[in-house]
């Protein structure tokens, strides 16, 4: 009889295995560091039960930062320096996991899978680049292959090009992870992730998967960081420090909330193709608004962030849902504040109180969606395409 070559037998072997040992990479548009999550799986869809062992934020340096801007949500780039980073982010990232892996005291061999998002580089969902003949599309680097070779570990990576292939937008691909670590019989939940964009998941009390709902809002920390490093030299502002000593401008926040993209049904998709400087200075000319002192600037900036949100929750939320909170927005006094004065009678705390670490739940998402693509099958939940997200690579 033909036996397995040893790839596809590891497969088969880490499929069968009672539990799983994965960890969850998500490097997100902030371009803050890579989060990094070592999680344990047992079973599969949503019946899956999961344990977080381990996480950090690898903050990156300056230099990556300006090295990724160079490629990142640009229509016209250097395709040689693309080629690049590609290679050089997969075998950079293999270095902070192993890293992290000697700081927990973990084996490499002990660990089952890595399920690496990538770095974004661009997002172009067909309703933002309305070229015709053209699908939508999205890319990620930072090469599987690399990350396998160097860690030694089963890599599973490029998530996102099969929700594309499979008629979706590529984002957001939260919601099946929100199912499993959100859901609660009799209760409306609201899941909101607050990163470089903003999304969120709504879970109906019922269980019924026909509503429950998956889709980008709007930006979330992008452009209040693009500002803070462009006005004030910092990487983001920390504490609301800059937001609190300025002041909202409702012309300015009017005119950034008056694009299309807010009418739009969802689900939807957007990123820092359309949410950039270019944005904001064209809401500026349009509200007569470019001469406003720049505390000004991240204050609204701020407040448009959390309006964008409160506006969709009214709109497409039922009342008397709980929202709670991720992200690096969820650390933003500002941010949080607003939306809690526009949501006055909505009960928002932030994901730790359902026992999800704030900070590492996008990384234990795409974690989730690697052990799917081993042990799991289609599954068909709320807006969510039936398919197993994922490409491998193996060490060997």
């Amino acid at each position: 009889m033909q036996l397995l070559n040893k790839n596809l037998q590891q497969l088969v072997d880490i499929a069968q295995k009672p539990s799983r040992l994965g960890i969850g990479l998500m490097s997100g548009t902030s371009l803050d560091g890579l989060d990094i999550a070592l999680c344990k799986f047992t079973g599969n869809g949503l019946e899956t039960q999961f344990e977080l062992l381990n996480f950090t934020t690898v903050p990156y340096g300056d230099k990556f930062k300006d090295e990724v801007r160079t490629v990142f949500s640009k229509k016209q780039v250097e395709l040689e320096k693309v080629c690049l980073l590609n290679a050089y982010i997969g075998s950079y990232h293999a270095g902070l996991v192993l890293e992290a892996l000697g700081n927990w005291k973990v084996a490499a061999t002990d660990v089952d899978f890595i399920a690496s998002h990538g770095q974004t580089i661009y997002h172009a969902p067909q309703r933002l680049h309305k070229q015709d003949g053209y699908p939508n599309a999205t890319l990620q680097i930072g090469d599987g292959d690399h990350l396998a070779i160097k860690t030694g570990i089963l890599t599973i990576s490029d998530f996102r090009q099969k929700h594309v292939a499979a008629g979706g937008e590529g984002a957001p691909l939260a919601l099946y992870g929100d199912v499993i670590l959100g859901s609660k019989p009799g209760e409306d939940r609201i899941l909101v992730n607050i990163g470089g964009i903003s999304n969120l998941t709504y879970l109906p009390a019922d269980g019924d998967s026909d509503r429950i709902l998956c889709s980008d809002i709007g930006p979330g920390n992008t452009l209040i960081d693009t500002f803070s490093r462009k006005f004030f030299n910092k990487a983001f502002d920390e504490d609301s420090a800059i937001a609190n000593s300025g002041t909202v401008n409702e012309a300015l926040l009017n005119s950034l909330l008056k694009h299309p993209f807010f009418q739009e049904t969802p689900p939807k998709t957007t990123g820092p193709e359309l949410f950039n400087e270019e944005y904001v200075r064209a809401a500026q000319e349009r509200s007569g608004t470019s001469h406003i002192a720049h505390e000004d600037v991240i204050s609204t900036l701020s407040a448009f962030t959390a309006k964008a949100i409160a506006d969709f929750t009214r709109a497409y939320m039922p009342k008397g849902a709980k929202m709670f909170v991720s992200g690096g927005g969820a650390k933003n006094p500002f941010v949080v504040d607003y939306l809690k004065k526009r949501l006055y009678r909505t009960e928002i705390n932030d994901t730790e109180s359902l026992g999800i670490n704030p900070d590492a739940k996008e990384a234990i998402l795409f974690a989730l969606l690697g052990n799917e693509a081993l042990a799991g099958e289609p599954l068909s939940v709320g807006n969510n395409l039936s398919v197993l997200l994922g490409k491998f690579s193996f060490a060997s």
